[in-house]
């Protein structure tokens, strides 16, 4: 194949592109590539690694996967998630590879194309998916193919993994990015309330509807909707919910007249969503609907590599951002287990900031003792929730220690609830909940 009929078939590509020979060298590359880099590319010189990572070796030989190996191995198209040197500097990239032969089935090169990742960030970046670890490109590489998709996503793990942000991600790469994104907290709402919330209600229509109201699955129109923990829902309100999701119509509360909606389905939950099918407590026609394609979110445990950048985000955008981390002190965050995940994380790093008497955190101001010991004798595979926390942490659980802070916070913050909310990076709904959890509250300090 002329390199000409090559660099004809890059050039249709819409995506940056390349075609690489056998020895990583670029024989053909659209403007689009050209575009993202700021080495300039000579055609039958400048190999794939040199232009991408500013390197002297091949990927795999520089710690990362060469989707160029596998390609060879089975002479079938494959993908990986790199981070490579653009010319905005590090960026996610989703790489697919695809093997090109001639008419006698003889391996000539590869065609990449890219497709850059905006959500996620090697750097620390408010409202993007942070880290580099390999289970991390692993999640971030199936989050950007789902969300070039219409399909339902259900997001499964841990507490604390961070489901919202990636319900967020899903969104923010589709093509609903400019629509509306409603989170539904399905935890603690009573039924009736539920059902309000979800279809709206007329007036009238129970005790306390002083008026209409519109409910979120009409203001969702043309966005995402994401149900946090739909495990949550009661069996009752499943039928109600799986009528939405089939016919995406609804009638508010006390309405005889059906509405239409238009949304894209997310959905998360930390409870075992199979095992309560099985024993009844999950409809099964509900959960296909809603797990059309699963995304595992990986524990804070098995992003180890991770932990580094996530604390010094957090401490970045808190109250305490002139403050910084000894490398004794990330040395030490990095040998804990994090039953709490990432949620649990943030709170030892503002506890941390708080117990520091300087503007460096040292490992002592960590506020957990005997890590190494812990590491060396939980078992393989123990079930994390149940150590005891009383040999992990000096003085508080994560419970009395997120009141303590919230109080802290409001007697301290001169503003609204909503600014607040903001400056803790949570909805404004989700702090009234917790205050009100903890009979807190900025009005009253205020008043």
């Amino acid at each position: 194949m002329a390199n000409s009929v090559i660099q004809g078939l890059i050039n249709i590509i819409d995506k940056p592109a390349i075609f690489i020979d056998l020895n990583y060298v670029i024989v053909a590359v659209n403007n689009a590539y050209r575009d993202t880099y700021q080495t300039p590319i000579e055609l039958g010189k400048s190999t794939c690694f040199a232009i991408s990572h500013k390197a002297s070796k091949p990927c795999d030989q520089m710690g990362e996967a060469c989707p160029m190996l596998e390609c060879k191995k089975t002479n079938k198209p494959t993908s990986v998630v790199h981070i490579h040197d653009t010319h905005l500097g590090k960026q996610y990239c989703d790489i697919v590879m695809k093997p090109i032969f001639d008419e006698n089935d003889i391996l000539m090169g590869f065609v990449e194309i890219l497709d850059k990742i905006d959500f996620a960030s090697v750097k620390a970046q408010k409202n993007k998916m942070l880290g580099q670890s390999d289970a991390f490109k692993a999640l971030i590489n199936k989050v950007n193919r789902a969300a070039k998709t219409e399909i339902s996503v259900l997001l499964q793990g841990e507490t604390g993994t961070g489901k919202e942000l990636v319900a967020r991600a899903l969104h923010d790469a589709s093509r609903r990015k400019d629509k509306p994104f409603i989170v539904i907290e399905c935890s603690g709402l009573p039924e009736q309330l539920f059902e309000s919330e979800l279809f709206g209600h007329e007036k009238g229509a129970f005790t306390g509807a002083t008026s209409q109201k519109k409910g979120l699955v009409e203001i969702v129109e043309g966005g995402t909707l994401f149900f946090d923990e739909i495990g949550d829902v009661p069996l009752n309100m499943q039928v109600k919910l799986l009528r939405l999701i089939e016919t995406q119509s609804f009638r508010a509360v006390g309405s005889l007249r059906q509405k239409r909606t238009d949304f894209r389905l997310v959905c998360a939950s930390h409870k075992n969503l199979l095992e309560m099918v099985e024993k009844g407590e999950f409809r099964k026609d509900l959960y296909y609907r809603i797990a059309t394609f699963p995304i595992n979110l990986p524990s804070l445990k098995a992003r180890q590599a991770d932990i580094a950048l996530l604390a010094k985000f957090f401490l970045k955008h808190s109250e305490f951002k002139d403050k910084q981390f000894s490398e004794a002190a990330l040395k030490k965050l990095a040998q804990y287990a994090y039953p709490g995940n990432i949620r649990e994380l943030k709170s030892i790093v503002l506890q941390a900031a708080i117990l520091a008497d300087d503007d460096v955190i040292y490992d002592t101001d960590i506020p957990f003792e005997n890590i190494a010991n812990l590491q060396h004798t939980a078992k393989p595979n123990a079930d994390l929730a149940q150590l005891n926390y009383d040999k992990v942490f000096d003085v508080i659980s994560l419970e009395q220690a997120e009141q303590s802070y919230l109080k802290k916070a409001i007697e301290h913050f001169q503003g609204s609830t909503e600014e607040l909310a903001l400056k803790l990076g949570v909805s404004s709904r989700t702090l009234y909940r917790k205050l009100t959890k903890c009979g807190l509250s900025l009005t009253s300090k205020n008043s």
